[in-house]
């Protein structure tokens, strides 16, 4: 006997959700006809739109090329285009996708990441060190210079006052230039974090490496009096994790905007914190500048001071940590942070050194850093021990390149082997 015909047809899948980026452009595209003035085709524009953005309110960031390609220049250059049209459709789009509250809401501003660039005009980075011509003898404001302030030049921004836009605005409004400025903020790990994306960065890959020092002391091991040195301090990546500790943190930043992020940030998460700026609070004795009690000390200046000013205390922190976080190499602040830590009244201390090291390359680093230290150890006399104890594998920088942490753990003689 044959089974009885079905009652129900098959449910038919129901087609995916479309991408809230898809629909703001399906939706926009085309604002008119283009009878005399033919455009790109829907479907090209849809394949080469971004399909990713990350919300850090009130701002919705793209990944780099964002609205980049062939077919998209030419859309956005028709004569009849709206182009904020299309951004504010965006940004409606995705507040509806995350329900209208929380971290979606209220978004107003959109921009694409295009990077940290290496090298910056030659003006902006003798104005980044609060250096001009007179200094330096330079007589070009073309010639590329060193990015050290890690500026993200390259930000790309599509809809929304980012506040000044360049250097020199900024510059000649002085203090009133943050308060102007667009500024963003996001949690990690419970901790707030606030910068201004047109003159500060801000990495997300860099929660595995807060993570791990959140949880660098879970055993009780650290002692009340206890200190941490973040030799490039930024908008408080990793400063924060040590006060969340409950350690004091003195560090060094040159970008004023990271400086200034950093203080907000602080204040966001209620520890106290001082800046130290200008000549005439740099000149201040060390033990004026740490005597406040603040839970964050951070020096506007140039980190080649810290491993002196450190020294101008006599030895009365006991430093546990000192973070040497550049990238693509920290090798320049070895030195320093090595005579920091011997100024710690512990027995013990752990320098975190940022590097960018290819694969294959990982053990030999490893064993290249052990070998500078073990030597300036014995050129101190040998009374102390060290050795490259973990490397931490952050994230992959590039395809076959990770950003590495080596911890490097110290010892005064006969306290660990």
């Amino acid at each position: 006997m044959e089974p009885p015909p079905p009652t129900h047809k098959p449910r038919r899948k129901r087609p995916a959700p479309q991408n809230p980026i898809e629909t703001a452009i399906t939706a926009w595209y085309p604002p008119t006809s283009h009878a005399s003035q033919p455009g790109p085709r829907l479907e090209d524009l849809l394949a080469q739109a971004p399909k990713r953005w990350t919300v850090y309110a009130p701002m919705v960031l793209l990944p780099a090329g964002s609205f980049g390609g062939e077919a998209w220049q030419a859309a956005l250059h028709l004569a009849d285009t709206d182009a904020d049209a299309l951004w504010i459709r965006i940004l409606t789009e995705i507040v509806k996708k995350t329900g209208g509250g929380g971290a979606g809401a209220g978004l107003t501003h959109l921009a694409a990441n295009e990077g940290i660039p290496a090298s910056v005009a030659r003006d902006e980075a003798e104005r980044a060190q609060g250096r001009g011509d007179d200094d330096g003898g330079i007589d070009s404001t073309t010639t590329p210079g060193e990015n050290i302030l890690r500026s993200p030049t390259g930000l790309r921004v599509l809809y929304g006052d980012f506040g000044p836009a360049s250097a020199e605005e900024a510059e000649e409004r002085g203090e009133k230039a943050f308060e102007s400025a667009f500024w963003v903020s996001t949690r990690q790990n419970g901790v707030f974090q606030t910068w201004a994306p047109r003159w500060t960065m801000f990495s997300r890959g860099n929660i595995k490496e807060k993570t791990r020092l959140l949880d660098f002391h879970k055993h009780g091991d650290l002692s009340k009096s206890s200190w941490a040195v973040d030799m490039y301090a930024g908008i408080g990546y990793f400063t924060f994790s040590y006060a969340k500790l409950g350690m004091r943190v003195l560090c060094w930043e040159l970008n004023p905007w990271s400086v200034e992020g950093l203080r907000r940030g602080a204040r966001g998460n209620g520890w106290t914190v001082r800046v130290v700026r200008g000549e005439r609070e740099l000149a201040l004795p060390m033990e004026e500048l740490v005597g406040g009690g603040e839970r964050i000390v951070v020096f506007l200046e140039d980190n080649r001071h810290a491993a002196r000013r450190v020294a101008e205390l006599n030895g009365v922190l006991e430093i546990v940590h000192v973070n040497c976080g550049l990238l693509p190499t920290s090798d320049l602040s070895w030195k320093d942070a090595w005579e920091i830590s011997r100024r710690s009244t512990g027995a013990e201390a752990w320098l975190h050194l940022h590097e960018n090291v290819g694969v294959a390359d990982i053990e030999k680093r490893k064993e290249e850093i052990d070998e500078y230290f073990v030597d300036l150890a014995r050129q101190d006399g040998g009374g102390r021990t060290t050795r490259v104890e973990h490397i931490e594998l952050v994230k992959t920088f590039a395809p076959g390149v990770w950003h590495c942490v080596f911890d490097l753990y110290i010892t005064k003689s006969n306290t660990k082997t």
